[in-house]
This record gives structure tokens, C-alpha cells and sequence, in this order.
């Protein structure tokens, strides 16, 4: 057996300097995948499509005013109709295409019984754009 008497000059001491080798490897395996790819997603069919000027024509749908005042009474478009009228023009409004925007605007005196009648007439005509209007504050 020998031992063996070691000087600090010969030990192994931490290494102050950054091993650029793996990072130089990842860069390299990372610059093929883009080599690779680059291609492939650059690779369309090239057509030169025709210039045109064309508007697009946009249907706006007409709006209709529908008002119950506080005694009850409904007006379309500031025309007075009763609730069998309403009914024959929310099923007219209802097949129109596209469908107009019904404006619901109630007085805030008017009875719940005269807004719940004219909205279960409106459903069953098949009306779907139904807004209520209201004023701010």
C-alpha cells in the first residue's frame, strides 16, 4: 500500500469557467428544427386573385316602436291598435326576413297584466328581437 501525499497545487478545485458545450448543442439541434420547418410552413400555392370594388350590402332590419301608455292602450309605430290587431302584425313582423327589431316602450304606470300580454303575444307570433326601452337617469 502507498499513500500518497497530496499539495493543493494537484486538487481539483471548482471550475470558474461556464461549459459552453451543451448550450452549444441545444442551439444547433433548436437552428435544424427551424431549417426543417421553415420550409414547410412557407410552402403555399401562390395565386394573384382578382381585384374587385364591391360593396357589401348589409340589410339593416327595420325597427318598429311598439308603446303602451298608462291606461293600456298599444300603439305600433304611433298607430293605435288593440291586442287582436297586435297579434296579426307580430305574426306579419315575425315571418319577415330578416326579422325587425321590436322596441318595447311601457309607461311605468301601466299595469304589469297589459306588458305580460303583449310579450306572450309576441312570443306566440314568433318574435325574437324584443328590447325594452327605457330613459336614463
Amino acid at each position: 500500500m502507498s499513500f500518497r501525499i497530496q499539495d493543493d497545487q494537484q486538487d481539483d478545485g471548482i471550475m470558474a469557467k461556464i461549459n459552453m458545450t451543451p448550450m452549444v448543442d441545444v442551439m444547433l439541434v433548436l437552428l435544424i428544427i427551424f431549417i426543417i420547418t421553415l420550409p414547410v410552413i412557407q410552402q403555399a400555392v401562390k395565386v394573384e386573385l382578382p381585384k374587385a370594388n364591391s360593396v357589401r350590402n348589409e340589410v339593416k332590419p327595420e325597427s318598429v316602436q311598439l308603446t303602451i301608455d298608462a291606461k293600456g292602450q298599444i300603439f305600433w309605430n304611433s298607430t293605435a291598435i288593440d291586442l287582436k290587431t297586435f297579434d296579426g302584425y307580430a305574426e306579419k313582423a315575425a315571418q319577415k326576413d330578416p326579422q325587425p327589431e321590436v322596441n318595447l316602450r311601457a309607461d311605468k304606470a301601466v299595469k304589469y297584466e297589459y306588458v305580460a300580454q303583449v310579450l306572450a303575444a309576441s312570443r306566440r307570433a314568433g318574435l325574437t328581437k324584443l328590447g325594452f326601452v327605457t330613459e336614463p337617469n
